[in-house]
């Protein structure tokens, strides 16, 4: 609770903020769009993983399809939007579940550039796309570990 303002004479005392009010909470998920946005940038990265010959063999699912789901119910719930990610597959754990793939300096930069074409697509507003691609990079530079 605040503290009241100090009483001028003649004045009644008012609390510093108005009581029952609360700041919105920010929630990047839905300032950029929500579900589609997030549709759209994992069908866009995995058309581009589907034709690239490093990235490729590193899905070993026939079909693209469950590595697409992971990748959408991530970047959802880490995003701010469902927890669905979790509900199924627990903690994250990137750096574990990359583990038995090859990731080399080439392999994220093949990484980077789908996903900077997927990110592009997006059309988002300079500080939505600036704060989306700093964690996307960031999480790449991070899942290399092989040289």
């Amino acid at each position: 609770m605040t503290e009241p303002a100090p009483e001028a004479p003649g004045r009644p005392s008012l609390p510093l903020q108005p009581q029952g009010f609360s700041q919105p909470q920010y929630n990047f998920y839905e300032a950029v769009g929500g579900h589609p946005t997030f549709v759209r940038l994992v069908d866009v990265f995995y058309a581009g993983v589907a034709e690239d010959p490093l990235m490729r063999p590193m899905y070993p699912e026939e079909d693209l399809g469950p590595a697409k789901e992971r990748l959408l119910l991530f970047l959802e719930q880490y995003w701010g939007g469902p927890k669905t990610y979790g509900e199924q597959r627990g903690h994250p754990r990137l750096r574990m579940r990359h583990m038995p793939f090859v990731v080399t300096p080439a392999a994220r930069d093949a990484w980077l550039r789908h996903m900077r074409a997927a990110v592009d697509s997006l059309d988002l507003a300079p500080l939505h796309e600036a704060t989306l691609w700093d964690y996307l990079e960031r999480a790449a530079h991070s899942m290399v570990n092989s040289a």
